[in-house]
This record gives C-alpha cells, sequence and structure tokens, in this order.
C-alpha cells in the first residue's frame, strides 16, 4: 500500500499536480465547526452547503455522510500563482480587481478534473494490476459535498490559515485543490502543522470584517461572496468596503507573509489573461450579454452572470471617486435589471456628494 501511495502522488506530480497527498477517510475535529457555521447563517444564499442525506446530516460535516464507503482521499493541489501584481495595488481608478485564480487562461474545474481522471485512472489500473477488485472512486474539484481544504490539512499539503485559505510553507495559498475519493484504504499521510502563529494580519486586512473569528469566515460579509454568490442588492453598508472588486478577493492572501515569496507557477495554463489583470471598468460596465459569453466563456467569472458583474461594476466606479463614470452610470441607471439600475443610482449619488472635508467633521 505504501508503494501505491507513492505511485499516486509520483502520477500526479506527472500530470502537473504542485503536491499531492493521502488523507484518511475518518472523522475529522476540524469538521465539527460546520454544523454550527451553518446553523449560524454563515453560508448565506449558498443553499447547496446545508444539505443533508437521507438520514437529515449535512453531508458536508462528514465524509461518511456521503461517501460511507470511502477508506481513503488522494488530495492534489496546484499553484495557480502568476507574476503580476496584486490586483489592490492598482490605484488606477478606471480599472477594477479581479481575484487571481480568475483571470487565467482555462476554467480550472475542468482543467483540473481531467488531471485529477488521470491519476484516477493510473490508481485504478494499479490496485486491478495487483489482484484487487476494482474500487469505487469519486474525483471532486470545487464540485463535491466535501470540505476540501481539511482532507488537504490532513494529507499533509498545507495547514487551514486564519483566512481559511490551506497554506503552504514553500508555496503560499495560491493553491486549487482536488480530490479523489476511494473505496481502497491507502496510508495516510502525517497532518501538515499549523504555522500561523500569533500573526492576524488577514484578519485585520478584511474590509467587511468577514473574518470574525480566526478560521472563522462570515460569508455573507466576505467580497467574494458578495460579487460572486449574492443575488440582488449588496447591503448599502459594505458597498464602500467593497473597493473596486468586480469578481472575488485576495486580499487576505495578499497581506498573508507566506505569500511573499510564493512562486509564479510554471504551467503555461494558469497564464494570465492580460485583460483581466486589472481590467477598465469602461470595459466590464459596457458589456453586452455577447461579449460576456465571449470573454467569460471559460472563465469562472461567468457564475457572477451579466447582471452581477455590471452591479459589481456600478460599486466600483461609486468606490473610484473618479466622476469620468457619471455617463456610464447614468446609462446603467435605466438598466432593466432592478439591482444593476439601484446600484449605479448609489454609485451616481457617491460621486456626486463631494467629500466631507476633515475641518468639517
Amino acid at each position: 500500500m505504501s508503494l501505491l501511495a507513492e505511485l499516486v502522488k509520483k502520477v500526479a506530480i506527472e500530470e502537473g499536480f504542485s503536491l499531492s497527498g493521502i488523507a484518511p477517510a475518518a472523522p475529522l475535529r476540524e469538521l465539527d465547526y460546520f454544523p454550527v457555521w451553518i446553523k449560524a447563517g454563515f453560508h448565506g444564499e449558498m443553499d447547496y452547503l446545508a444539505k443533508t442525506n437521507d438520514a437529515g446530516e449535512l453531508r458536508r460535516a462528514a465524509l461518511a455522510n456521503v461517501a460511507p464507503w470511502a477508506r481513503s482521499v488522494v488530495v492534489c493541489a496546484a499553484n495557480y500563482n502568476s507574476a503580476t501584481p496584486y490586483s489592490t495595488q492598482c490605484r488606477a481608478p478606471d480599472r477594477g480587481w479581479i481575484s487571481r485564480y480568475a483571470f487565467i487562461e482555462s476554467d480550472y474545474h475542468d482543467l483540473l478534473l481531467a488531471r485529477l481522471r488521470h491519476v484516477e485512472s493510473r490508481m485504478v489500473e494499479h490496485i486491478v494490476a495487483e489482484g484487487h477488485p476494482s474500487p469505487r472512486t469519486w474525483c471532486y474539484v470545487d464540485t463535491g459535498p466535501v470540505v476540501e481544504r481539511v482532507l488537504a490539512q490532513h494529507s499533509g499539503i498545507g495547514w487551514t490559515g486564519k483566512n481559511a485559505c490551506i497554506l503552504n510553507q514553500q508555496l503560499g495559498s495560491w493553491l486549487f485543490l482536488g480530490v479523489i475519493l476511494s473505496a481502497h484504504a491507502l496510508p495516510p499521510d502525517l497532518p501538515a502543522a499549523d504555522r500561523c502563529g500569533s500573526c492576524t494580519r488577514c484578519l485585520d486586512a478584511c474590509p467587511t470584517q468577514a473574518l470574525v473569528a480566526p478560521r472563522q469566515l462570515n460569508a455573507t460579509r466576505c467580497i467574494s461572496y458578495l460579487t460572486i454568490e449574492q443575488r440582488g442588492p449588496v447591503p448599502e453598508e459594505l458597498r464602500e468596503k467593497m473597493g473596486r472588486h468586480l469578481f472575488g478577493c485576495d486580499i487576505c492572501q495578499d497581506v498573508c507573509p507566506w505569500n511573499r515569496r510564493a512562486p509564479a507557477s510554471p504551467d503555461p495554463a494558469f497564464s494570465p489573461r492580460t485583460e483581466l489583470v486589472n481590467p477598465l471598468l469602461e470595459w466590464i460596465s459596457g458589456m453586452n450579454i455577447e461579449e460576456f459569453r465571449r470573454t467569460f466563456r471559460k472563465s469562472p467569472v461567468k457564475r457572477a452572470k451579466l447582471d452581477g458583474l455590471l452591479r459589481n461594476a456600478a460599486i466600483a466606479m461609486g468606490n473610484s471617486g473618479d466622476r469620468r463614470h457619471l455617463p456610464r452610470l447614468r446609462e446603467l441607471a435605466q438598466h432593466e435589471n432592478p439591482a444593476v439600475a439601484e446600484h449605479a443610482r448609489w454609485a451616481i449619488s457617491r460621486l456626486e456628494t463631494p467629500p466631507i472635508a476633515d475641518s468639517e467633521r
């Protein structure tokens, strides 16, 4: 079994993954928080996170609740970091911010799932060749009822940082995760040690205070949630704090000391699309459905839908302080989608209202 585990990890690297490890398919104490998190409503409109099995148990609260047959989990991680500046380093008021993972050439879900299935195939072939029956397996890349980062921690890939992202000592947190659940038992690796120490930079930097405690994220306040998952209006008290984010947010990762020396990925599949690195707000806010589909056909950005992206662009323009955005905002204020129109009116009011001088406060 140890030889098979090493073979699986070797194949994962050959397929283009940066790291790989084996986690046990056992109850993991880190998942004890999940029912409490759901009960607090921190998942917001992401109802899929609260789905239960036939016994009424939360599917993501334990691997046994969804795959009682699983005996081990192969976890693979791919470095998607690029040599581009952090989005929030851009000060130009005519440009917005897109999360680092979303301006690459391909949709990582499809790309990594194909690689994961090659690893799965090689693993099953070896098991059968050794005289064992073909095991039941499932592959997931952000689409299954599992909490990948907890499994990644127990596979030795990294520890869960205080920003709730997986962190690796060499690669930082710019990691995509994929898992293979297997009915064939493989010897697990040792869990990764927590190396966050006393650092709280991610908690301190979050503009919306979405990190209510170390490793506890209130998704309903997270800029990533607000720009992607939130349908309809964004709470007004959070709009100003969203800055010029169009899709996703990396602030809690940008400030992490472990990312200071994180290497750029050598994988050409993760090359950034230059037009999406701090894209022009005029371009994004003027998109029609055809251009949106053409531009984001293979991108995670399509999840926000055109109306969501236009709503986000209106907020970004309102936070830019640049009155040159007013003509476009007046166009968006007549948009057929009520949320787009309302956010555009909010942005217009924000740009037309002169800032209060310090002496007047």
